[in-house]
């Protein structure tokens, strides 16, 4: 599509922030004004329409605007019913990846063990979510008492939260990465390089192939935008 505007800026509405676009406000699909609870947020996402397109009349997609597409979820997807996604991403907690571990090589189980066990014993201090662990690939019941608490601490995160966690973790594979990188324990950098932590092992042997690599370039810079976006609505 082609860029229309020529400034955005952000302007208070509704108790929280709106992004205009020559004075007119940014709307979701259903055609209701976009709304941003904190004003970095709003500054931002109206910092991405700023620079999409160059100026007006150049060519954009809404591939430039990942902050405004997750808010844009949260506000008309999740917020009137939070519990659909909320229990979606509890489910992650059944079969997190960081409790699914190498028997062999004994390399890579080293490290596993010490780079995903320090996030497990963090949820559990944080949440009192005690995951167990196992080798291989077959199910390990979780206790309802951890799933539990996983799930609580899902459903106190914000709607626009979910919405960010809707896309880092199924990235990630593991629920528990997907609230440190909520809660700000965690980068993006970092979560994506514990969650490929397999993936890397194998390539020092077998080196990478070029659509691998473009796909976890792809999976980075969606990583990426949503802790940005976390880290801006924590602000």
């Amino acid at each position: 599509m082609k860029r229309f505007w020529d400034n955005a800026t952000i302007a208070t509405a509704g108790g929280g922030w709106q992004v205009t676009l020559d004075s007119k406000p940014v709307r979701v699909p259903g055609g209701a004004p976009l709304l941003l609870p904190v004003r970095p947020l709003a500054l931002a996402v109206a910092g991405e329409w700023q620079a999409a397109g160059g100026s007006k009349g150049g060519e954009m997609s809404y591939a430039d605007l990942p902050l405004t597409r997750i808010a844009g979820t949260g506000q008309e997807r999740i917020a009137a019913n939070p519990e659909p996604v909320v229990l979606e991403l509890a489910q992650y907690g059944q079969s997190d990846l960081l409790c699914y571990r190498a028997a062999a090589p004994p390399v890579l189980a080293e490290r596993q063990a010490a780079q995903w066990q320090p996030w497990l014993d963090w949820s559990d201090r944080r949440f009192g979510a005690k995951l167990a662990v196992t080798t291989g690939i077959v199910h390990v019941p979780q206790e309802p008492q951890a799933l539990a608490a996983l799930a609580g601490a899902v459903a106190s995160l914000h709607p626009l939260a979910l919405a960010a966690l809707g896309v880092a973790v199924p990235t990630l594979g593991s629920l528990v990465l997907g609230l440190a990188l909520a809660g700000g324990e965690l980068d993006a950098a970092t979560a994506h390089r514990l969650s490929i932590l397999d993936e890397l092992y194998q390539e020092e042997f077998w080196g990478a192939d070029d659509q691998a690599l473009e796909r976890r370039v792809n999976v980075a810079d969606d990583l990426a935008a949503a802790a940005r976006f976390l880290e801006l609505l924590r602000a």
